[in-house]
């Protein structure tokens, strides 16, 4: 009797695998426990259209997974962070720190499980991190961290806010003592 697989049986054959089995076999295990279908032709040309539907879908994906690796290869994420003695950071760059620069700087939404990290970066320097798009296909982006010393751009950014802030309170509360000699 020739039956169409519709899950993996061991001995037999992976699903959608058409197979040639004893009657008894087919009638008494396989059937009852739905692992198999008769291959009648209807059923023939339902297994043609699902195996060129999950074809294109394969298609599309790898596709997919390409333009990905295009845009993350040449990828260069900067981390400007605070350094201790010894150029020690407090604390590090986790996979999750640069799934989400890659989200705010770049567009691309990584999984931070595809970040192929193996520990988090505690030093200063230039690193090397393969991003596992698809298996086999891991393009790697560069990821320097540097001290925020280093970096004026963030320093000044933090300090004119807090200089701003300052002198909004200062002018506020002289304003609250001007008024309070008119009354």
């Amino acid at each position: 009797m020739k039956v169409i697989l519709l899950q993996d049986v061991p001995g037999l054959g992976q699903p959608g695998d058409v197979k040639e089995v004893a009657a008894g076999y087919a009638r008494n295990y396989l059937l009852p426990r739905q692992l198999v279908t008769p291959a009648t032709a209807s059923e023939m040309t339902n297994l043609r259209d699902r195996l060129t539907t999950a074809r294109r879908q394969v298609e599309r994906q790898q596709s997919e997974y390409a333009t990905l690796a295009q845009k993350l290869i040449g990828v260069t994420l900067t981390f400007a962070v605070r350094v201790g003695q010894g150029d020690r950071l407090y604390g590090s760059v986790t996979s999750q720190d640069i799934a989400n620069a890659l989200l705010e700087q770049e567009g691309l939404n990584v999984d931070k499980r595809a970040i192929q990290l193996r520990d988090p970066l505690r030093q200063l320097g230039e690193f090397e991190v393969a991003v596992r798009v698809a298996p086999k296909v891991e393009p790697k982006i560069n990821v320097n961290i540097i001290s925020n010393a280093l970096a004026p751009t963030a320093e000044v950014v933090e300090s004119d806010t807090d200089e701003d802030e300052d002198k909004d309170e200062a002018d506020e509360d002289e304003a609250d003592e001007d008024g309070d000699d008119e009354e």
